[in-house]
């Protein structure tokens, strides 16, 4: 699991002791706002949903890092490669940011620098991301980092009927960022 660095973030694997971090940002209302999944989580679920995850990683489903800021290894956020085509040509995004860090940039930050990574490293040839529909911060954002709406790629069966805005992205040839 490759560790990756921005300008002011460290992008790593989880481990265990992220655990009373992941417990609150999957537990926080405000980050589940437009997340379809349980609330509030325990400690020891929290222990096994990054043991889960190492797990996927370890099997080659996902790719997953936690979101530290450089000099501070407290998780403050997570940003994920998954749902890969049996291919391995395209894959989904998935981010989460604690509300205290967000509006800051960081993940755009994240974002920007995996997206490099799946372009140049893995080779893939689109990224998709699923919003809610009424998430309008995170539209803007997958909209900043250069996502589209898009038709021509394969659709997420149910995604329109369950209020999901897809958006796409695949490299561009005069882009060398993601070429």
């Amino acid at each position: 699991m490759p560790r990756l660095l921005t300008r002011r973030l460290s992008l790593r694997q989880l481990e265990l002791r992220d655990a009373p971090e992941i417990r609150q940002l999957r537990s926080d209302p405000r980050v589940n706002e437009f997340i379809v999944r349980a609330g509030a989580i325990t400690l020891a679920e929290a222990r096994l949903f990054i043991e889960k995850i190492n797990r996927g990683i370890a099997n080659r489903e996902c790719l997953y890092w936690a979101i530290t800021r450089k000099g501070c290894d407290t998780l403050i956020g997570t940003i994920c490669l998954w749902n890969f085509t049996a291919d391995r040509a395209e894959a989904e995004i998935g981010y989460e940011l604690s509300p205290a860090c967000q509006g800051q940039g960081f993940m755009q930050e994240a974002i920007e620098t995996v997206l490099a990574y799946g372009f140049q490293a893995l080779k893939l040839e689109a990224i998709k991301a699923l919003s809610r529909a009424d998430n309008v911060r995170s539209l803007a954002l997958l909209k900043r980092v250069g996502f589209q709406p898009g038709a021509a790629f394969r659709q997420t069966p149910g995604a329109a009927e369950s209020g999901l805005a897809e958006y796409f992205l695949a490299p561009v040839a005069n882009d060398p960022a993601l070429a």
